[in-house]
């Protein structure tokens, strides 16, 4: 069984509209700090990263942030993380929070949290990692995007052990206990990391 040491969560830098994804951040704080899982995310201070990163701090957890230079003062880097890295490119930002990260999950977030969310996931269909991906559907958030995916598998432009590389629960604790099943399937390098 994979061990998880360090959860990758991608999430808003805004906080939403509704007071409940605070609130499920603050939940999650308390679930990966119980579990003594270090948070790895985006390094921002503001959003739903920043109330996760500050709950898991205040809880005595670790928070690793990794946030691209340009972005350091529009998301307003957090200067309070267990660790903070700097990148020179969104690029080298990803690929280090993926080298970080026992596996990934996404919370509510927008465009930045569904870029990171699809490109982790295609990273595991071409093989280029055999760690867990997974949705956090909290409140329904995702139920359209869930049933998108379904109709892209439906209509054969996903295949189905692709489409099932992501998995999808409402609660932390049953994609944990997913995670830590979870048994990579056999992947067809189609490119070598070094070709991308």
């Amino acid at each position: 069984m994979p061990t998880i040491n360090s959860l990758c969560i991608y999430c808003g830098s805004s906080p939403g509209r509704s007071g409940l994804y605070a609130s499920s951040a603050i939940s999650l704080a308390k679930a990966l700090v119980s579990r003594n899982i270090t948070l790895v995310y985006g390094g921002a201070s503001i959003g739903i990263m920043g109330i996760l990163a500050d709950n898991v701090l205040k809880l005595g957890g670790q928070a690793i942030g990794v946030i691209p230079k340009a972005l350091a003062h529009k998301e307003v880097a957090h200067q309070n993380l267990t660790e903070l890295h700097i990148t020179q490119s969104m690029h080298e930002r990803k690929m280090l929070m993926a080298e970080l990260a026992d596996g990934f999950i996404a919370l509510p977030g927008g465009i930045g949290t569904l870029e990171e969310l699809f490109e982790i996931w295609t990273w595991a269909q071409l093989g280029f990692h055999n760690k867990p991906c997974g949705l956090l559907n909290i409140y329904g958030y995702y139920d359209l995007l869930i049933g998108f995916l379904g109709h892209a598998l439906e209509e054969q432009f996903v295949k189905k052990h692709h489409h099932a590389l992501l998995m999808v629960e409402q609660t932390l604790d049953l994609l944990i206990e997913r995670f830590a099943n979870y048994r990579p399937p056999a992947a067809t390098h189609w490119v070598g990391k070094n070709e991308t």
